[in-house]
């Protein structure tokens, strides 16, 4: 495993939204989605918005690997499960909180809400 550079954690933190792909079985790419994506230290997360159920999570599951796309890096990554770790997620939460403040708590609550926080994906370069 490699790691971020600091130009590649700028970029990708400051950016909005974040493409995710994960790799099919057969190593093809699955359509990519949209989403948020945020840094804490030197690391970056996602969750899915609507919980365990959404389409792409689903999918990172069954293969834990694919490309992402922000702030004009792109990387092929691990997708690695970081629900478990509270000290962490209040850390995400508190990082969706100020990045996204602007966005109505329409969003931003869900993305903070214990459904989305049980989908929380360390982002890890292969």
């Amino acid at each position: 495993m490699t790691n971020w550079t600091q130009k590649e954690l700028e970029r990708i933190g400051a950016a909005d939204e974040l493409q995710l792909a994960s790799f099919k079985q057969d190593g093809t790419l699955h359509k990519p989605v949209t989403i948020w994506v945020v840094r804490v230290g030197d690391d970056l997360y996602v969750r899915a918005y609507r919980g365990r159920e959404t389409a792409w999570f689903r999918q990172t599951r069954r293969r834990p690997e694919g490309r992402i796309g922000a702030g004009g890096v792109t990387k092929d990554v691990a997708f690695v499960d970081a629900s478990t770790d509270e000290v962490l997620n209040h850390e995400i939460d508190a990082a969706y909180q100020s990045k996204y403040r602007r966005y109505s708590a329409t969003y931003v609550g869900p993305m903070i809400a214990p459904q989305a926080r049980a989908t929380t994906l360390k982002l890890e370069l292969v």
